[in-house]
């Protein structure tokens, strides 16, 4: 027992002298093909940058940029370029190096997008420095030489492209203390921490996007049709990727800009996860922003939030519309992106407000780090900016995408309408409501334009009226018509052709046409209203006064005074009676009548009603208000028929100064009044004055309502009248 325990004894320690002596002579071979990496000087000419750059526009300001980030000498230097997906932060860098390979050695380019691809960076810097270590030495080991070569040289450039978290560069940030760093990133944030220069990439200029996609898609083609190419870098926010793999495309396939353009509007998810044949399928517009968002899972409302930006302008987004996203988000039960019934908060007519806590925080979060990916941007007063292609994108529903699933572009879609209709003022009469309408209306517009006309719901068709009456309102007659006409559409789809709500729409649609002089569509709409209200709801509703106001003024437009005027006589008695005398509604009509009066000739009726009318609307609504101005205009006029130019003529100039003043230069009852006082002037023989205004006005009437409007064809007349005189 002991003999061979004795001899087990030596056996197991002539193999451990033998592990030794192999471990002994290993080490030895790997001494004896490494270096210090202090003693290694790199080789001239040694680069491994990516052929990015073959095709390249514009970005002059940016090189310039780099190179002064670049060119000082001292203490390592780092550049960090971030900007969206797809706004060639790798081109710009490549571009770079290779412009200035005769002044670094090396020039190595590392694909940083994780921890492991710096690692694999480094260690091939290693072999391309030093190849026998490849088989000598792990790959960890090979890093670390890297690093200890970096730490131990200067002259070189590193480009880190793609970092997706500045943690997987630390390492390499915290070893390199000469030489020159260049970082590239959709990340705006956190490279304070290296102390980098910071340069944000932005699309190109629409000459650049055009002449990228002219070179791409005319290669070898001189009679390549390239109509539309200016439109279609556009549509592409001049992002140059997109406008590269466009391109190709249409080299590939033979088609025009203008082909693509078509393609896009028909197939928008498939075209923009489309490549050439032979490009990356891999760095398609679709899926390069999808590897973002995919980032950002552990912030749920960034994608939300992204979802329902994509359905506005992308300029200029107010901060009371993005405040309003969550809380309107939370009308849906989480998960199941279904639309109900609408919350409490859309039901009131007032400012949105941010679920206490919790809401504020989370957009905060969901804001800070869609801007911190370049997805969004934000400026100092909280307003939103969106590239146009990132929200074309967000809007076009793919099954494969979890982003851009079809039922969560569907709630974000509503969800904008909603906040929309809740942050609009409710008064389109209100000049002080106005900065905010014009703040609102490019969204409105980009929702209308966005959404298709079979998806509006109650809100999207209630937020187009009002919408359609402030352009009215405001003299854009052709756009409300537009809007007038998809929110009836809506209505009858809704609820069917007989319906409250179709009247209501009917009757807005009607006003427009009249506005616009088209009466012979404006009077029967007008007729088959007022039969419909006095049937189901009896002559002296108001819903009824109010139909048969607005026929009245129609007859009366259309010059027939024998059914004008009976009808406005009625219902100004009717009014009295039913909503009172000092109502808004009766003076309204005490003014239709006193004013079809006077176009009756019939001014002793027609002066003291208007002077009254006029006294009480300044009382009621002030006297900046829009109907206190029709008010004084009409009694103006009615001095100005008397002959009572004394009277006239000063009235009719602060009225037009008022006009001016609170509707604006080009609004139609700005005109109106700038034709009425130059007739005055005109009547009093002052031609002198009269004509450049009547000559200013009738050209901009051609330009607002166009030269066959009978309001048009009024100061034509007038105008002819002053120059024969």
């Amino acid at each position: 027992m002991e003999g061979t325990a004795s001899g087990h004894g030596v056996v197991n320690q002539a193999g451990r002298d033998q592990n030794f002596t192999e471990q002994r002579i290993e080490r030895q071979v790997v001494l004896s093909y490494s270096v210090r990496p202090a003693d290694v000087t790199a080789p001239p000419g040694l680069t491994n940058v990516p052929s990015h750059a073959h095709l390249f526009v514009g970005r002059g300001t940016e090189l310039q940029k780099l190179d002064a980030a670049l060119t000082d000498s001292g203490e390592v230097l780092v550049a960090a370029v971030h900007g969206l997906g797809g706004v060639g932060k790798s081109t710009l860098p490549a571009r770079y190096a290779t412009r200035r390979r005769d002044r670094f050695s090396p020039v190595w380019w590392i694909t940083a997008d994780t921890g492991e691809a710096v690692q694999a960076g480094l260690a091939a810097l290693t072999v391309a420095l030093q190849p026998e270590l490849k088989q000598a030495l792990p790959l960890e080991a090979l890093a670390e030489w890297a690093l200890t070569w970096l730490s131990s040289h200067d002259g070189w450039l590193l480009v880190l492209d793609n970092v997706n978290d500045p943690e997987h560069i630390a390492p390499v940030m915290a070893r390199t203390s000469n030489g020159r760093v260049l970082v590239t990133s959709r990340l705006a944030e956190s490279w304070h921490r290296f102390g980098a220069q910071v340069l944000r990439l932005d699309v190109l200029t629409s000459g650049q996007a055009v002449e990228l996609l002219t070179r791409i898609a005319a290669h070898d083609r001189p009679g390549a049709d390239l109509e539309g190419a200016a439109d279609l870098a556009e549509e592409l926010g001049h992002l140059p990727l997109a406008i590269e793999q466009a391109a190709a495309y249409l080299h590939q396939h033979r088609l025009s800009p203008r082909a693509y353009l078509n393609l896009l509007a028909d197939s928008p998810a498939v075209m923009y996860d489309q490549t050439a044949q032979g490009a990356d399928a891999a760095r398609t517009i679709a899926r390069i922003w999808r590897l973002t968002l995919d980032q950002l899972t552990d912030t749920p409302l960034a994608g939300d939030m992204l979802r329902v930006l994509a359905w506005y302008a992308p300029e200029a987004i107010p901060r009371t519309l993005v405040e309003g996203i969550p809380a309107a988000l939370n009308g849906s039960p989480p998960g199941s992106r279904r639309r109900r019934g609408l919350p409490a908060w859309l039901r009131r007519r007032s400012s949105p407000r941010l679920t206490p806590g919790v809401d504020l925080t989370a957009l905060r979060h969901a804001l800070g780090a869609l801007a911190a990916y370049n997805m969004i941007a934000l400026d100092e007063g909280g307003a939103v900016t969106v590239h146009r292609l990132v929200q074309a994108v967000a809007r076009a529903p793919d099954p494969a995408d979890p982003h851009r699933q079809h039922d969560d572009i569907a709630t974000a879609r509503d969800t904008a309408a909603r906040v929309l209709d809740e942050v609009r003022p409710s008064d389109v009469e209100d000049p002080a409501r106005w900065p905010m309408w014009r703040a609102l209306l490019p969204h409105i517009d980009a929702l209308a334009d966005h959404a298709p006309a079979d998806t509006d719901t109650d809100i999207t068709q209630h937020l187009l009226d009002r919408t359609a009456t402030l352009l009215q309102r405001q003299g854009s007659l052709i756009r409300a018509i537009e809007y007038f006409q998809r929110a009836l559409a809506t209505n009858q789809r809704l609820h069917g052709d007989r319906s409250p709500a179709v009247l209501t729409s009917l009757g807005n649609l009607a006003r427009a046409y009249q506005d616009a002089g088209d009466l012979e569509r404006a009077i029967p709409m007008f007729e088959r209203i007022l039969a419909d209200r006095e049937r189901v709801l009896g002559s002296d509703h108001p819903a009824t006064l109010t139909s048969r106001n607005n026929l009245a003024i129609a007859y009366r437009d259309a010059g027939d005074l024998e059914r004008a005027i009976p009808m406005l006589e009625r219902t100004l008695t009717d009014s009295e009676q039913v909503r009172g005398s000092d109502h808004v509604e009766t003076l309204i009509s005490r003014n239709n009548l006193a004013s079809t009066y006077r176009d009756a000739g019939d001014l002793e009726r027609a002066t003291p009603m208007l002077e009254r009318t006029l006294t009480d609307f300044e009382q009621a609504r002030g006297s900046d208000h829009v109907e206190t101005l029709r008010a004084r205009n009409n009694l103006a006029v009615a001095y100005r028929d008397a002959g009572d130019l004394k009277r006239a003529i000063p009235m009719f100039e602060q009225i037009l100064t008022d006009r001016e003043r609170v509707l604006g230069a080009d609004h139609p009852n700005t005109l109106i009044s700038r034709n009425n006082l130059a007739r005055a002037y005109r009547d009093a023989g002052d031609l002198e004055r009269a004509v450049p205004i009547l000559e200013r006005t009738l050209t901009d009437f051609e330009r607002v309502l166009g030269p066959d409007h009978p309001s048009t064809d009024i100061v034509r007349r007038n105008l002819h009248a002053a120059r024969s005189q």
